[in-house]
């Protein structure tokens, strides 16, 4: 499949990226190339072969790699020998009449796709004149009205430099890209903005003028989504006036690309039933599905997604880029579909991070109390709405209410620019908050001459206080499990102390900087997973879940839980995840939900299937009194007798046995959401000369509970220090004038190499959680959230002025060395 995005050449899309053919396997069948036009960046692509490559850079070769196959998957009767490939048509440099001129805002006038259909090879082409009106939005969660809908499948307006245009499915990758060229399409242009505060403005162009409240659209005619103007405990203003200190900032954060070492890609097909199969680079295979049946009114039970093992997420995948043009192809074709992102589509198509404005202002006493909070918020969504909602207000809330004071205020906004859409990242919007209230409450420690770590002991939340941010109650579902940030503040600070041996350059300028965050797992409003534990008659131990794993470890934990409730070798174990032919339902993998959510549930699958193994095994043993049974590698040992795993199956009660063996069924809602804290401690280097910026210490106190996998949590820590230490120094996606991605490579976008990246010390504080299973709390996304800020205030203990603008480039901070813009 190819997809023409409104970012192509004069001819329909620019020259193509043609990868030499990589061998298949014989059960995989061959996807055909689905091709589009489209101007929507996530209008995405498939497999090989590029549609939006700029004329003016050589092409240059690359070694095969590796795409998304439907491995396992029975190949479908129907879809003939090979697959089709799927190609989008990007509007991204538009045939109009502006010529090659990128348009970021356009209304399609006039599309002619006569030549492409003709082209032999080519097996469909969409346009938004033959799919579906309907409205949805590319963002997955539990609830669909998190989210609001202002997506179609192929749009008449563009509204970002390579949004999708058109579809074509062609027999080849290269007859697909062939046939995008072919495509003629006209625009009319619309004026754009790309500044959020100007986008609010009156007379600003509309980006989306008929979506309403209905649509989960607040204010359309401002280009505002959603709004939160709310606040406790008074008047915000009038408490910071009687405040005998206050401080004040405004801090500005990049768009950032999660960076995952594999792209957006899905391969569809229909199964030997005629159902619609669809395996897909996702974190949330069910939340895919459901939107899948809305958009195409199909029953739940005629549509199976599941995903192996996803190369990476961080929030990236809890979208759905390219599983609806997938879909839609197979429905309409019958044959077997592929479709992928490039690296470049990443970049240009896929979400990044939300850049945010934080103003931040701190009222205080002499002593270092807080007496006022107060914070104004903007948030850019880019050209569409996902996630946008959901990231402000989570941003909002567990950055401040952390800390204790009286008076507390938010003024929040979320809007929409011509520019590439955000969505969810790693955090949901802490880091960049929490990227202002943490540089802020620095700011108040100097000026009040408290050591940072003092100011967090004398200001935050302890074990028991209500959790507060614009509400005077306590979410009834935040439960003090276990509390650890008075540890994590101490190893932090003592790690500073002692040091690490690690000198900063002669000449350079050093500082020593800290930050803390806090956040809830699961999303609020229900989280949900269901589970089952299976014994086969041979003893082996089958677990069904229904997240997915990308990195994050889950697989190993799950089956660590089955091991240790059901005393089983590992090697017993075998885990089926993230299908949605295996369990009822799961939310997905988000929202630091792996172990809190599916763990759990599986705990209490596995809890029941021992006790029926021991019960069932008790009765074929003949009830001895006096003797309890005990699990053993091959069976229960009931006394001198063993009662096998195979006589356990047979004889187990009808209602609880399957065609595959004995089971157990658990289940997680969320009704409880366990909390956890991290400290982040840095020490800096800074050249005068060049603003280059070296960490020569970093160190990380997380309150992780109960660690089931050591190795594993510590790499969690590791891996979002490392993170937060590139969006921190590095990384930013940059908009042109034109409102394009213009760094869309790894060569042109900095993420930290191993060079970059120091060691970061990992300390645990002790303690165990009463909400997790088996005492554990989450770790997934908490370790990335204060690292920005950490190092943000080491930079500005080292050179004297503080930053406001991340990442903290050399170039940025040189100027701030020398009393210039940081811009």
């Amino acid at each position: 499949m190819r997809v023409l995005h409104a970012g192509h050449g004069r001819d329909g899309v620019d020259a193509v990226r043609r990868r030499p053919p990589r061998p298949r396997s014989p059960h995989e069948g061959q996807p055909v190339p689905l091709h589009g036009v489209s101007p929507d960046p996530r209008g995405h692509r498939i497999r090989a072969g590029v549609c939006a490559r700029d004329r003016s850079r050589p092409r240059r070769r690359r070694a095969p790699r590796r795409g998304v196959r439907a491995a396992r998957a029975r190949p479908p009767r129907r879809a003939g020998p090979r697959a089709v490939h799927v190609r989008h048509r990007p509007h991204r440099r538009a045939r109009a009449a502006r010529g090659r001129h990128a348009h970021a805002h356009a209304r399609i006038t006039s599309i002619d796709d006569a030549a492409a259909r003709a082209l032999p090879g080519v097996v469909a082409v969409f346009t938004h004149e033959n799919v579906t009106a309907r409205l949805y939005s590319t963002a997955r969660h539990e609830l669909r009205e998190d989210d609001p809908d202002d997506t179609r499948l192929l749009d008449d307006v563009v509204r970002f430099v390579g949004q999708r245009v058109a579809a074509v499915v062609a027999e080849t990758a290269e007859i697909a890209d062939a046939a995008c060229r072919l495509i003629d399409v006209t625009y009319d242009v619309l004026p754009a903005v790309f500044d959020p505060e100007a986008a609010r403005r009156p007379g600003a162009p509309l980006i989306h003028p008929d979506r309403t409240p209905q649509d989960r659209v607040a204010e359309a005619g401002r280009n505002v989504i959603a709004t939160l103007h709310d606040g406790i405990g008074g008047d915000a203003d009038a408490a910071l006036d009687a405040s005998a200190v206050t401080v004040s900032g405004t801090w500005r954060t990049s768009r950032v690309s999660h960076a995952q070492l594999e792209t957006h890609g899905a391969i569809g097909w229909r199964d030997d039933e005629g159902r619609l199969v669809v395996r897909s680079s996702t974190q949330v295979p069910f939340l895919v599905r459901n939107e899948l049946s809305r958009l195409f009114h199909l029953p739940r039970e005629r549509i199976r997604v599941f995903a192996t093992r996803v190369g990476g997420g961080f929030g990236g995948k809890q979208e759905m880029f390219t599983e609806d043009l997938v879909a839609l192809a197979v429905l309409r074709t019958g044959r077997r579909v592929a479709y992928e992102f490039s690296r470049a589509d990443q970049f240009r198509r896929a979400s990044v991070r939300h850049p945010f404005r934080v103003a931040v202002t701190l009222g205080a006493t002499v002593d270092g109390v807080l007496t006022a909070m107060k914070l104004d918020v903007l948030s850019d969504t880019g050209a569409y709405g996902n996630h946008g909602i959901g990231v402000m207000f989570h941003g909002c809330a567990e950055s401040i209410n952390v800390y204790r004071s009286p008076v507390k205020r938010v003024d929040a906004e979320v809007v929409y620019t011509n520019t590439v859409p955000s969505g969810a990242f790693r955090g949901y919007g802490l880091g960049q908050v929490i990227l202002g209230v943490e540089s802020a409450m620095d700011m108040l420690a100097e000026k009040l001459g408290i050591d940072p770590f003092d100011l967090r002991r004398l200001n935050a939340v302890r074990e028991g206080d209500p959790l507060l941010t614009v509400r005077d109650e306590h979410d009834e579902d935040l439960v003090w499990g276990s509390y650890g940030l008075d540890q994590c503040l101490d190893d932090a600070q003592a790690a500073l102390r002692r040091g690490n041996g690690v000198d900063a350059p002669e000449g350079w300028l050093v500082g020593e900087g800290m930050a803390l965050s806090f956040i809830a797992a699961m999303a609020p409003g229900g989280h949900h997973a269901h589970t089952v534990a299976t014994l086969r008659p041979d003893g082996v131990i089958v677990v069904a879940a229904g997240t997915a794993e990308f990195g994050n470890g889950t697989s190993t934990v799950l089956r660590q839980i089955a091991a240790t409730v059901l005393e089983a070798e590992p090697e017993r174990i075998v885990l089926r995840a993230a299908d949605t032919d295996l369990v009822a339902h799961d939310t997905g993998a988000l929202a630091s939900a792996g172990v809190t959510g599916a763990g759990k549930a599986l705990t209490a699958a596995c809890t029941e299937l021992r006790a029926r193994i021991l019960a069932t095994a008790y009765a074929v043993a003949g009830s001895p009194e006096g003797i309890d049974p005990e699990l053993a590698p091959r069976g229960v040992q009931i006394g001198e007798r063993l009662v096998a795993f195979d006589e356990i199956v047979h004889a187990a009660a009808t209602e609880q046995r399957t065609l595959e063996g004995l089971v157990g069924r658990g289940s997680e809602h969320g009704d409880e959401r366990s909390l956890s804290f991290n400290v982040h401690a840095v020490r800096v280097a800074v050249e005068p000369e060049t603003g280059a910026v070296r960490v020569l210490q970093s160190a990380q106190a997380a309150d992780a509970g109960y660690l089931m996998n050591p190795a594993q949590v510590r790499g969690q820590v590791e891996g979002g220090a490392a993170q937060g230490l590139g969006s921190a120094l590095y990384e930013e996606v940059l908009i042109g004038a034109d409102g394009a991605v213009a760094n869309p490579a790894f060569r042109q976008y900095r993420v930290p190499q191993f060079g970059d990246v120091p060691v970061t010390e990992v300390l645990f504080a002790d303690t165990s959680d009463t909400v997790g299973p088996f005492g554990a709390k989450s770790m997934s996304e908490s370790p990335y959230n204060p690292v920005a800020a950490a190092v943000g205030n080491a930079i500005a203990r080292a050179v004297g002025r503080r930053p406001f603008h991340q990442p903290f480039t050399r170039e940025r901070v040189w100027r701030l060395i020398h009393g210039l813009d940081e811009h």
